[in-house]
């Protein structure tokens, strides 16, 4: 009995209490970890949201509206979806800036940086996609808004606006 407590006790100091750590370890170091989390929780919100939710421009709306009002804490899952989003930026963003400031673009790790510079346009593009399902006000406005940004080339405006509903409702301002 006695050796096992001496071990249990051994183990929490050496791994809990005592840790070895680098000395430049910082709570930067954390948010990469902390972004995978918000995208955990970005999914199976997603997911159960995607459950309720009416893909269907004349219906999407009044989904929403069913979600919030008449789904058991559907209000808290939505919410929790819409401000975990600004906290996966949030959190991405700083994960970059981390990058930035200690030199992650630099030759040895040059190729993981390209690949997650890639990895923010992809979630750059699906956040918009997520900003105009409810197609409300905010999201019709945010498609005409985004879609004027890419006006410059037009094959890209055209990619954009595949969707019938997103071009029927933008269509004047090509």
């Amino acid at each position: 009995m006695r050796n096992t407590k001496n071990s249990i006790l051994t183990f929490v100091i050496n791994h809990i209490i005592t840790y070895p750590t680098p000395f430049n370890l910082n709570y930067f170091w954390g948010f990469g970890i902390l972004s995978a989390v918000c995208l955990g929780n970005q999914i199976l919100s997603g997911v159960f949201l995607a459950m309720h939710y009416l893909p269907n421009s004349a219906q999407a709306f009044m989904s929403v509206e069913h979600i919030m009002r008449d789904i058991n804490y559907g209000w808290l899952l939505r919410y929790m979806h819409a401000n975990g989003s600004s906290m996966f930026f949030l959190c991405v963003y700083i994960h970059m800036a981390r990058g930035l400031y200690y030199g992650s673009y630099v030759f040895p790790r040059h190729v993981t940086w390209q690949s997650g510079v890639l990895i923010f346009i992809a979630m750059m593009a699906t956040a918009f996609l997520g900003y105009v399902l409810p197609w409300g006000q905010m999201s019709f406005w945010a498609a005409t808004v985004i879609t004027n940004l890419f006006s410059a080339v037009p094959v890209i405006v055209e990619i954009l606006l595949i969707g019938f509903g997103v071009v029927l409702l933008l269509g004047a301002q090509l």
